[in-house]
């Protein structure tokens, strides 16, 4: 644990609400610039390099909240979503360059094809998943030449242009380095050819390790085998001992509506990596690991399996990620704010001495 690590860490910004107890309404915290700033000054305080600002139709929308709270803080980045079909390429390129400017550098892009076909339905996206996968491939080969080429020319399945002028220049060069977190085969080919970083949800570190592998060989088509980066999205329950961890972890889903949480059931059977998710949410005693905690799933759709432990036990448990392969960790905990904080003080420094 002595040995210095170079990792890359990101913390979540909850803007569709927080919470100590999903079941408790007096414990949620509600949706406002004073929280979101709470939980990004806790997490910059603590050591974190970026914020995750998410896309979902109970969130505020991300790219004008991660500009107010980027323009909060001295050094965090953000990562925003990039949800294909919602902005034309063109206007999406000159939004990005422009917060890179303003912000000299402070910005990542995450690439997802959105968790659910009914919310994309009701959004005005009427194209399959597989569909949404193939324009994202498309979006990102034509901003990536907005960016770096003058005088573009382009007629896609999706998009035309035809020279148009990105104005200012990105600061990051030779762009804005893309995240891609999935597990279908699409979102694998565009995070190989494309992804600086490619985002892990919870799994077995054997597991991600094997994964890992193969995604090398997959960058590797694109000459880009030692370019990509790994990193795992999971969510911290630490406390001072084990004991109060397990009990922390019981109280925040214990209880939960059980309306609430056979629609979540319903919500993880869209996506391959929400299908995994709900998979290893079947363990016995919702224990994957001694330390690894399935329980989020139940309450939560998206990334949901746990670190749990005292600071030690979730510091050897994100090693053996480490191990694996992965060079940052994309991380949240309930309530956002106080969790960032405990993570940074007792974590933090195991981790990245």
């Amino acid at each position: 644990m002595n040995k210095k690590i170079p990792l890359s860490m990101g913390w979540f910004c909850p803007t569709l609400g927080d919470t100590s107890a999903f079941s408790d309404p007096s414990k949620s915290i509600g949706q406002s610039l004073e929280h979101f700033e709470q939980v990004t000054l806790a997490a910059e305080k603590a050591g974190f390099d970026y914020m995750l600002i998410p896309v979902t139709p109970y969130c505020w929308d991300a790219w004008i909240t991660a500009s107010f709270l980027v323009s909060r803080t001295r050094h965090m980045k953000a990562l925003v979503a990039l949800k294909p079909g919602f902005i034309h390429p063109v206007a999406q390129a000159k939004m990005i360059s422009t917060f890179d400017q303003l912000s000299q550098g402070r910005i990542y892009v995450n690439l997802i094809a959105g968790l659910s076909e009914k919310d994309a339905y009701a959004e005005g996206q009427i194209s399959s998943k597989e569909g949404r996968y193939e324009q994202m491939a498309e979006e990102v080969e034509l901003l990536k030449r907005l960016w770096t080429e003058e005088g573009v020319e382009h007629t896609g399945q999706y998009y035309q242009v035809h020279g148009p002028k990105i104005v200012p220049e990105s600061f990051q060069r030779p762009h804005p380095p893309f995240f891609l977190g999935g597990g279908s085969e699409q979102a694998a080919e565009i995070s190989a050819k494309h992804s600086a970083v490619h985002l892990f949800w919870g799994d077995y570190p054997e597991r991600i390790a094997e994964q890992i592998k193969e995604m090398r060989e997959r960058a590797g088509k694109y000459g880009r085998a030692d370019e990509i980066r790994f990193a795992m999205r999971l969510q911290i329950v630490c406390r001072e001992t084990e004991e109060e961890a397990w009990a922390a972890a019981d109280a925040l889903i214990n209880g939960a509506d059980p309306a609430w949480t056979e629609q979540v059931k319903t919500m993880m059977m869209e996506s391959v990596a929400n299908q995994r998710q709900k998979e290893l949410s079947k363990t016995v005693g919702r224990k994957m690991t001694p330390h690894l905690w399935t329980g989020i799933t139940e309450v939560r759709p998206g990334a949901g399996v746990a670190v749990v432990g005292n600071p030690a036990q979730v510091a050897a448990q994100l090693m053996e990620f480490v191990e694996a392969g992965c060079s940052g960790f994309c991380l949240s905990g309930y309530p956002h704010h106080e969790e960032a904080e405990r993570f940074g003080r007792l974590v933090m420094p195991l981790l990245c001495p």
